[in-house]
């Protein structure tokens, strides 16, 4: 299996590091490295408003069955350049021992039943607050899990989070809501936001989730991420706004999630998926909003399921919400190997899906992982589209929220 991952590296121009008590490159040299045609100096000290040892190695997943391998962190940043997707497993081995169970135990979905409650909330949605909060949101240089402004931008996304539940949220509503960052070592948290169930007896958790943090292809330069995954960040918070103002009581739990270090390797989504998991909590359906702004020229607006990696009978019912509720059709699309924070909820047997804004051939590839993933790149960039799945959020949240 070493074998096949190695071919596989060397095809896409990757070189391993040494054995794990070596290191590949010399720190104290001059070094660089060329990404995408682009040469970029390696620092051979600590950069200011960053934590990132590019020496430092991790235990890598590259894909599903083979053989974990250890990376530099620079070799990590080089992979992804080259368009790997993977787990940097490093501190969450543990994640998926008992999913057999849970996938031998896999949950149905009924019939769509609560039109009347979406379709009067999906009428309060806005493309105001998302637009102010993006604006925002992308104004930090970076977003980078291991910055100081990645911290920043994370503190930002709390005290927003505060701030709507506190306008929003009647009494009774507040007393079921319990928000809380759910701390990583590197810094930037993952915020996990619960409404709790009316039924204590239903503890099946419904689960919204996008990531926060963005990353440029070399990290130390701006990363704006508006459309990756600003986009998703703001568009799962619009859909949280408009359910706490229609007074949402669900019967069971639904959480939004907004998860830090996606970019460097599903990291923040892995640490909670793992603590789930071991604390033994039952998750009833997790979907995943990552890039929702873009509609390429010349193409069908639509929304991009992903379909696979994922959970067939969840993938079949968020089709059935878009159908009934979004002005938008859907269209099936594939992105790949541990392409976004649904994996590690899969990883670990939990049903998960997968939403885009659109086929991923039409996604927003040239301007992501640069200065250029801003709001005002193109009239491509559209708060109409991100309306879309705000509403399918909001669908997605009271269908199987009850």
């Amino acid at each position: 299996m070493r074998t096949s991952l190695l071919l596989l590296l060397s095809f896409s121009g990757i070189t391993l590091s040494k054995p794990i008590n070596q290191v590949f490159y010399d720190a104290g040299s001059n070094r660089q490295v060329v990404m995408q045609g682009q040469v970029f100096d390696v620092p051979s000290n600590p950069q200011p408003g960053f934590n990132l040892n590019l020496d430092e190695l991790r235990l890598v997943q590259l894909s599903e069955g083979q053989e974990p391998v250890w990376m530099t962190e620079l070799e990590k940043i080089e992979a992804k350049a080259k368009g790997l997707r993977f787990f940097d497993i490093t501190d969450n081995r543990n994640l998926g021992l008992s999913a057999d169970f849970r996938v031998a135990t896999k949950a149905s979905y009924p019939p769509l039943s609560a039109h009347e409650q979406v379709t009067k909330v999906i009428k309060t949605l806005s493309t105001e607050g998302p637009r102010a909060n993006l604006e925002k949101f992308s104004s930090f240089r970076t977003r980078y899990y291991r910055s100081e402004t990645g911290k920043e931008s994370q503190q930002w996304l709390l005290s927003k989070i505060n701030e709507v539940t506190a306008d929003f949220a009647s009494p009774s509503l507040k007393s079921l809501i319990g928000i809380d960052e759910f701390h990583h070592p590197w810094g930037q948290h993952s915020i996990i936001v619960r409404i709790n169930g009316s039924d204590a007896a239903n503890d099946q958790i419904v689960i919204l989730g996008a990531h926060q943090d963005s990353t440029n292809l070399w990290p130390f330069l701006a990363a704006p991420g508006a459309d990756d995954d600003g986009s998703g960040s703001v568009t799962i918070l619009e859909s949280y706004r408009a359910l706490l103002a229609s007074d949402f009581h669900p019967i069971r739990p639904v959480e939004f999630h907004w998860y830090s270090a996606e970019e460097g390797g599903l990291l923040g989504s892995q640490a909670i998926a793992q603590h789930y998991e071991a604390q033994g909590l039952k998750v009833y359906a997790m979907s995943q909003y990552d890039m929702t702004a873009w509609v390429k020229r010349g193409t069908v607006e639509e929304v991009g399921v992903i379909v696979d990696y994922v959970d067939s009978a969840l993938t079949e019912f968020n089709k059935g919400l878009i159908t009934e509720y979004l002005d938008i059709p859907f269209v099936e699309t594939k992105c790949g190997y541990a392409c976004s924070d649904h994996a590690p909820w899969s990883k670990a047997g939990y049903p998960s899906i997968f939403t885009i804004e659109g086929a991923f051939e039409n996604s927003n590839h040239r301007n992501i992982h640069t200065a250029n993933d801003r709001i005002d790149i193109s009239d491509e960039f559209s708060f109409s589209h991100m309306l879309e799945f705000s509403k399918l959020a909001v669908a997605f949240a009271i269908e199987l929220g009850g």
